[in-house]
């Protein structure tokens, strides 16, 4: 019988561990290096072929693809300068922003973050979050109106020239937008931004007509070309919203190439009779979002244009019908953000603009009751001591601070039991043959002895929601990006830079990714098995094996996992190991850490004619 749960054993750590290495090398690695390489390789590929612009919105009753504001003809593709230079624009300038709006369409289409770079290197490219339509990866937001079905009207498009009453947009001077369309009807768009990322939309319509018209506003978020994304599991990247009763809406790209047809060519998904919230488009760290009247409805829509050459993504909303009858005047108004997810920037728009649920664009994940407070004490501290790794290692006294009296009982209840070893193995091996009675016998042997057999498993457990967290955190916070550590990490959102098989920079060679151990990773690896040592030795050999080799496979795990998180670990097992080792001294409990290490190192030698078997070298 134990054979054969020796058997079973080995078997599931040996599938275990098949998954896991399997994960690393056709997953992890892969995701590793296009994080590397995703800066380079959105700023190289291209949507070649695709149209100058995507359909609009649709009316009701509209198909989406019809002649709507914003189609043209497809357009040579050209570099982003050229793109630019290409329609008169206003410049917009702001203490985060900088950027155009082109007054060929009226649209917000080249937006770079002052704030943020490519790289660690200071003197690297500024962040380019929209560009316009012609280049290469045009994403712009657009607005306007749309008619009602059967209405022959002309409204500004994507090819309207708009007049602009001055050259520069900052957050002390708006800019006001105007059209006439000749036929009776005045557009009017009166364009403001704030000192971050918030752009504020008035429309305006004037009906110097003798017919009345009826007008639905809209506002969009265009992407031409489906953007290389990082693809984990634990981050969202593609369309996002909130859509009022409705709630979080995310759809990632593959997922939206796979909605039903929206329209030939089309598919997508829409949400009618929504109040409050945004529409948009995030990225890890930015994003782009409409935000329509937060008290009127609307119809939220998420589409993808599939072509042969490329596919185009939008988010968007269609607010309700206005009309405008003779010599009146009717107005809509709508914001949007282009700019870096920035906790605090995000919520203060939520709080004072009163956008429903607007801090939903930041992927705060299932443990979003665990992961934003976290952030907040991190935030709080980096701010009074100016540096993110060591606001880590604080916040881990923290939380050892405050699970301290449940880990005391749980490793008083771990010593305990080690000090009943003795007898449980005397247990064990009396009733080898009736696994009930040896059940029976240990649960009353626990009683007698007032001991709970899973209390030693509550701060393993415990750690395991605020782990995820502070992965979470470190790897979707734009606050944690570039953020410096000391010595060699100068990006704890990074793996550690540094790695065992090239001797940490010493010979001239890059070890291939399956090979990436950094120094902090085996730092923590070191921790965890000094932590694992401290404990007696599993009798049962494939228990042994299985103690003695995890702490290397989950630091070769961890080698591509962020310097933050990886440093939290560390530390967090050295407290671990002062912690217990003054609870098992408190309780009379021998502490095997020195013996156990000796014992690594004075086996026995193999028998003879075999070779050496660390799996069997202590067995009598």
């Amino acid at each position: 019988m134990m054979k054969e749960d020796n058997r079973n054993l080995l078997l599931a750590i040996v599938m275990s561990v098949v998954v896991l290495l399997g994960w690393q090398f056709f997953y992890g690695v892969p995701q590793m290096e296009k994080q590397k390489q995703a800066a380079q390789q959105a700023q190289s590929q291209q949507a070649p072929g695709t149209s100058g612009s995507a359909p609009a919105p649709s009316t009701p009753g509209q198909p989406t693809g019809s002649a709507a504001p914003g189609t043209t003809a497809p357009q040579q593709i050209g570099t982003r300068e050229q793109a630019l230079a290409a329609s008169p624009r206003v410049k917009i300038d702001t203490p985060k922003i900088a950027g155009s709006l082109s007054l060929t369409g009226a649209r917000i289409d080249d937006v770079s973050l002052k704030a943020y770079r490519e790289t660690v290197d200071p003197k690297s490219a500024n962040i380019v979050l929209l560009s316009p339509v012609g280049g290469p990866n045009a994403y712009y937001s657009d607005f306007g109106w749309v008619a009602a079905p059967g209405t022959a009207v002309s409204l500004p498009n994507a090819t309207t020239v708009w007049t602009a009453d001055s050259q520069t947009l900052t957050p002390a001077k708006p800019v006001t937008l105007s059209w006439d369309n000749g036929q009776g009807l005045t557009f009017k768009r009166i364009v403001s931004v704030d000192d971050n990322a918030m752009f504020t939309i008035r429309d305006e319509v004037e009906n110097k007509g003798s017919t009345a018209v009826t007008l639905f506003p809209y506002g969009q978020i265009v992407r031409q070309g489906k953007p290389t994304t990082l693809g984990y599991y634990v981050l969202h990247e593609g369309l996002v919203g909130n859509l009022g009763e409705q709630g979080l809406q995310e759809y990632t790209y593959d997922k939206l190439d796979k909605e039903p047809l929206l329209s030939p060519g089309t598919t997508g998904k829409s949400w009618k009779d929504a109040v409050g919230g945004f529409v948009g488009i995030t990225d890890k760290y930015w994003a782009a979002a409409v935000i329509p009247d937060q008290q009127r409805k609307y119809e939220g829509r998420y589409s993808a244009v599939q072509t042969g050459t490329g596919h185009t993504y939008q988010a968007d909303f269609l607010g309700e019908s206005v009309a405008v009858a003779p010599g009146a005047t009717a107005s809509s108004n709508a914001r949007m953000f282009a700019g870096a997810k920035e906790v605090a920037a995000i919520d203060g728009y939520e709080k004072n603009l009163g956008i429903k649920r607007f801090e939903l664009l930041i992927d705060w994940g299932w443990f979003y009751f665990i992961t934003k407070p976290l952030f907040f004490v991190l935030d709080w501290i980096y701010k009074h001591i100016g540096n993110f790794g060591v606001a880590i290692l604080i916040v881990t006294v923290l939380l050892k601070t405050l699970f301290f009296p449940l880990a005391n009982k749980s490793y008083a209840s771990m010593a305990k039991m080690k000090a009943l070893q003795p007898e449980m193995t005397a247990i064990r091996e009396r009733y080898a043959d009736d696994k009930m009675k040896q059940q029976q016998a240990l649960m009353e042997l626990y009683k007698t002895q007032k001991i709970n057999p899973v209390a030693g498993c509550w701060p393993v457990l415990l750690q395991i929601p605020v782990f995820f967290a502070l992965y979470k955190i470190l790897f979707i916070t734009i606050e944690m990006r570039h953020a410096p550590f000391f010595g060699w990490i100068h990006d704890l959102a990074a793996p550690d830079p540094t790695n065992l098989f090239n001797l940490f920079g010493a010979l001239p060679f890059t070890p291939p990714a399956m090979l990436h151990l950094g120094l902090w990773p085996i730092i923590m690896g070191i921790t965890m098995f000094i932590q694992m040592k401290m404990n007696p030795e599993p009798p049962d050999p494939v228990q042994k094996m299985m103690f003695t080799w995890m702490p290397v496979f989950f630091t070769f795990l961890l080698g591509s996992f962020p310097a933050g998180l990886v440093i939290y670990w560390s530390w967090n097992n050295l407290l671990s190991v002062i912690q217990q080792g003054y609870i098992m001294r408190k309780n009379g409990v021998k502490i095997e850490l020195f013996d156990n290490l000796k014992g690594m190192f004075g086996k026995k030698p193999a028998a003879a004619g075999g070779a050496p078997n660390p799996a069997n070298s202590n067995k009598k």
